[in-house]
């Protein structure tokens, strides 16, 4: 990988749950208390492309990024993490290269993402803008046809 010799990418469609795990919590996206990984083999799978960043020395992921997709039209930039430790070293962009990559080589040409706080000009650097007009919701619960 450009940048750091000592981590290089993989595009997986398995990965060990506890490595992924470790990655969502240390992004702070892994909710306390929720233990139990089984779910991480379905969160890779039903991934249009899942690109993890390994060290090359202890083997173990560092970083990773994903992509969801119909795999015709759209696609969403899920999570993009990368440990504490191993930031600013230019994985992060390469992981996102590499999901992009994929979506393209699809021709997926719409490529969305909801950024989180602060990390603007990561994506701008990397191509992405705000879509003036367009307001990004989530789903809250208590819509009017009674869904909770």
């Amino acid at each position: 990988m450009e940048g750091e010799p000592g981590v290089e990418l993989h595009v997986v469609t398995a990965w060990n749950p506890g490595e992924i795990v470790t990655l969502y919590r240390s992004a702070g996206w892994w909710q306390e208390g929720r233990d139990d990984p089984s779910e991480i083999p379905d969160l890779i799978r039903g991934s249009l492309v899942f690109v993890v960043a390994v060290d090359r020395a202890s083997g173990r992921a560092v970083g990773m990024g994903r992509a969801i997709s119909d795999g015709v039209s759209d696609a969403y930039i899920q999570d993009l993490m990368v440990l504490p430790e191993y930031r600013g070293r230019g994985i992060g962009g390469a992981i996102l290269r590499r999901v992009l990559g994929a979506c393209r080589d699809r021709g997926i040409g719409w490529i969305g993402l909801i950024a989180e706080g602060g990390s603007g000009d990561f994506y701008r650097r990397l191509g992405f803008g705000v879509d003036e007009g367009d307001v990004p919701m989530m789903y809250r619960g208590g819509g009017e046809d009674g869904l909770p």
